[in-house]
């Protein structure tokens, strides 16, 4: 998790007992993009952020041919806190980490 998502998005994914890592729970707070998106390349995670910033990094280095773990991302404007976990444990049911390398999936699923 990016350090700008919403704590009860964190909170609903443990609740269900799903495997998630917060950005400052790894790094120093106020890391910048390019170094919260290497760590979590390093760590083979998943990234979920709202962050536009995050998103053009992600973008950047598709289009430089870098090579990133993967991004999940999520418009503030489309952030329904429900909805968001529910797509969250529904992407980590049916994929693995592996098939994000260096693709961004955008949220809302449906």
């Amino acid at each position: 998790m990016d350090e700008n998502v919403h704590g009860a998005i964190t909170s609903g994914l443990r609740q269900r007992h799903i495997n998630v890592l917060i950005a400052q729970e790894d790094i120093p707070e106020g890391t910048p993009d390019p170094a919260v998106l290497d760590r979590a390349t390093e760590l083979g995670r998943v990234l979920f952020t709202q962050d536009d910033d995050l998103l053009a990094e992600a973008a950047r280095r598709q289009r430089m041919g870098e090579p990133f773990a993967g991004v999940i991302y999520i418009h503030q404007d489309k952030l329904i806190i429900g909805r968001c976990i529910e797509d969250l444990e529904l992407l980590t049911q049916v994929s693995e980490p592996e098939q994000f390398v260096n693709y961004v999936q955008y949220l809302p699923l449906r």
